[in-house]
């Protein structure tokens, strides 16, 4: 229990009342809500700045709020490695995917992969996408957003249904601009009370100086050996940028961002943007969970398990007032998070699968699929409350490991697919049904790995960093090797879709801006080593 004061709820409250008038605001004043185009991709008019705010609001959801801080205070800075190579991926999308992505004119990710392989693709890719959305990103938010009110001493089921609600309604009124729009305000409320746990917590040690004195130093160290079980540097080198690629550059809810923009220069913009604010979370998630470790070495905080971390300095540290908008921040990054999947969802279910069932849908009955959609989501998010608090930790962290065993076929098939023209859609059949089928092969295999042994074993206990190296080679082998001993695609079909010389439009500005972020990245792995 947080213990909040009147304050502290006003300070919510207002929250939640600006978040609902930015929403109304933009429904009522954007007339091409009314076609697919304005509802699922704002109008493709959206700036950098925005969409590099939502970049990073969508993206940050309960493992950001809760789990790397929990993980920070149980085994330090390391797992920021997946913050700092996230800007690097980031100016891949940027420069290497958006030129293709709106030169192409697509709604969607599995749209995309028609274009360039064949109808085949494009369907499984949706099915994939809409279980996997509903399977992990939607049921850990929700049940994240029921923890905070619990906290708050709300009950967790009104918690949790506040937050499906509250976040269902104002994305079924306006559509990815209303969604743009809310994470942007998102972003500042986040990134304030985030920066205030950090800000206040070094005060009450005793500066940076204290706290890096005051703890083992590997807990300052992002590279790992090979043997660590879970950020080897092998894994963070070569397996985690292939996630990467697959969540930044080829995941709807992601990408839709990017859509949406009005041209490729703002598009690119708002990637280089977002690879700017994901070095925050090191300082606003990844740090606060060590100086949480500090404190209760102190004996001035109870830890009872490292995912108390965050939680446990907002009850101790945060005055009156600023408690409430810390939990304002936390909601807000809960929230844009559920309502990129909300829309992102509802457009897949919408293009991709309903369009192909009734062609002829006018823009209007689009529209409203997606509304219904929508709200359908919302429906299944109340549902499925009720199933959450019986599902075990253990098997809820499976489910999330769900992603990142379907991932690697995917990145193989779009990175790959841009570059090489002669890849077909044969070959890119081939590699995704074989992916999944070693990736799930590998889920079920982790769920009963203690009755396994030899090869199998080793098979379901290597690092899941290491297996994503191992499945991408194999994924990338097949889409090769069938591509070539099968027909070649028609290239008139894919040459807005594949490498050209005119595909890498550059400008000096967007060039210095990528290179003073890699100096960035490079100089934090070199502090942090």
């Amino acid at each position: 229990m947080l213990d909040l004061e009147y304050i502290d709820i006003a300070v919510i409250g207002a929250y939640f009342v600006c978040l609902f008038l930015i929403a109304i605001f933009v429904a009522k004043n954007s007339h091409k809500n009314q076609n697919a185009k304005g509802y699922f991709l704002g109008g493709k008019n959206m700036g950098w700045f925005v969409i590099g705010a939502s970049l990073f609001a969508s993206n940050i959801g309960s493992e950001h709020l809760i789990g790397l801080a929990g993980t920070a205070a149980n085994s330090g800075v390391a797992v920021a490695q997946f913050e700092l190579l996230a800007g690097i991926v980031l100016l891949l999308l940027g420069w290497v995917f958006v030129p293709f992505y709106l030169r192409s004119g697509v709604y969607t990710m599995p749209e995309f992969l028609e274009l360039r392989y064949s109808k085949n693709t494009r369907a499984y890719l949706s099915v994939i996408s809409i279980v996997a959305y509903i399977l992990t990103k939607i049921s850990v938010t929700i049940a994240a957003g029921g923890i905070i009110f619990q906290a708050m001493g709300i009950d967790f089921w009104v918690g949790a249904l506040i937050i499906v609600v509250v976040t269902g309604l104002y994305t079924t009124i306006g559509g990815l601009k209303a969604v743009i729009y809310t994470d942007m305000l998102q972003m500042f409320v986040l990134i304030a009370g985030s920066l205030l746990i950090t800000v206040i917590g070094l005060n009450h040690l005793g500066g940076w100086n204290v706290l890096v004195a005051g703890m083992d130093a590997s807990y300052f160290n992002l590279w790992k050996p090979i043997s660590n079980p879970d950020f080897p540097w092998t894994g963070i080198i070569f397996g985690a940028p292939i996630l990467g690629v697959w969540y930044w550059c080829t995941d709807q809810f992601i990408v839709q961002r990017v859509l949406a923009a009005r041209n490729i220069e703002q598009a690119r913009k708002g990637s280089i943007f977002g690879g700017y604010l994901k070095m925050l979370p090191l300082l606003i998630f990844v740090i606060p969970g060590i100086i949480a470790l500090a404190l209760s070495q102190r004996g001035e905080l109870l830890l009872n398990t490292p995912d108390d971390a965050l939680p446990m300095l907002v009850k101790v540290l945060m005055p009156t007032g600023l408690k409430g908008l810390v939990l304002a921040g936390l909601l807000a990054a809960l929230m844009s998070s559920l309502s990129s999947v909300f829309n992102s969802c509802s457009t897949i279910f919408t293009l991709d699968i309903y369009k192909k069932i009734k062609p002829e849908s006018t823009e209007k009955h689009l529209v409203m699929v997606g509304r219904i959609a929508t709200v359908g989501l919302v429906v299944f998010g109340i549902l499925w409350i009720q199933f959450i608090d019986n599902i075990s930790d253990q098997l809820f962290t499976y489910l999330q490991s769900v992603q990142a065993y379907i991932s690697p076929p995917i990145a193989a098939v779009f990175l790959l697919g841009i570059f090489f023209k002669r890849l077909n859609s044969k070959g890119a059949m081939a590699s995704m049904v074989t992916g999944f089928v070693l990736g799930i092969a590998r889920l079920i295999g982790e769920v009963n790995k203690e009755q396994l042994q030899g090869a199998f074993f080793y098979f379901c206990d290597i690092n899941y960093l290491h297996f994503a190296i191992f499945l991408f080679v194999i994924c990338v082998a097949i889409l090769i090797l069938v591509s070539l001993l099968t027909n070649s695609p028609d290239y008139k079909k894919i040459n807005d879709v594949t490498f050209n010389r005119l595909s890498m439009v550059d400008t000096r500005q967007d060039l210095v801006l990528s290179g003073i972020l890699v100096c960035i990245i490079a100089s934090i792995w070199i502090y942090f080593s």
